[in-house]
């Protein structure tokens, strides 16, 4: 009877460990996707607010510059308000240890909007900046300005003339992939982008 009592509580112990086993292995997977989303949300929220200080201060320095620099032919080239903008960027992010994925102080102009982009060395898209010198909004009840720095229509108001940065950063998301061990697709934003207002002054 002995014999009997010993060997049914080595299987006992012999099945609970295997419970443990499949419970863990179940685990396992909801266990890296939480892990992984605090890391990878926390860093995406990091980057965002860094992009925000970024733009507002871009916005700031070029809507306090004159803008004589934006008559005439000046508009063709890259006017020094503008330019402005590109190297508190630029310098921003090399400072804070961010790539600045080799963009080079050459815009595309289209109007009064200036457009960098580059891709080198960051996963694609890569990183755009885009400066409206010209950006105008409602003086009330205007809305929050888009990634594109498109103006906005005054609706018969006051038009505030402003400068709009827009910075949309590429963001390599690794959430998807672990949310893919749960068999869940996810669709996530290549980029993360921050866009600032700031009224011209001169």
């Amino acid at each position: 009877m002995t014999r009997i009592l010993k060997s049914l509580r080595g299987f006992r112990t012999t099945d609970e460990r295997g419970a443990q086993i499949v419970e863990f292995a179940v685990a396992l997977p909801l266990l890296v996707v939480f892990v992984v989303g605090i890391f990878d949300f926390s860093n995406a929220f990091t980057l965002k607010q860094r992009l925000t200080n970024i733009a507002r201060d871009a916005a700031r320095a070029a809507a306090s510059d004159p803008g004589n620099d934006l008559l005439g032919s000046a508009t063709s080239t890259n006017p020094l308000s503008v330019m402005d903008v590109y190297y508190v960027i630029d310098n921003y992010l090399v400072a804070n240890n961010l790539t600045d994925c080799g963009i080079a102080p050459t815009p595309t102009p289209s109007g009064l909007t200036w457009t960098f982009t580059a891709s080198t060395g960051c996963p694609a898209p890569g990183l755009t900046i885009i400066v409206n010198r010209g950006y105008y909004y409602p003086a009330t009840g205007g809305t929050a300005p888009s990634p594109t720095c498109v103006s906005q229509a005054p609706g018969g108001q006051i038009a505030v003339l402003s400068t709009c940065v827009s910075v949309q950063y590429a963001y390599p998301w690794r959430f998807g992939r672990a949310a893919n061990l749960l068999g869940f697709g996810t669709m996530l934003p290549a980029t993360i982008s921050a866009v600032a207002v700031a009224a011209n002054e001169n």
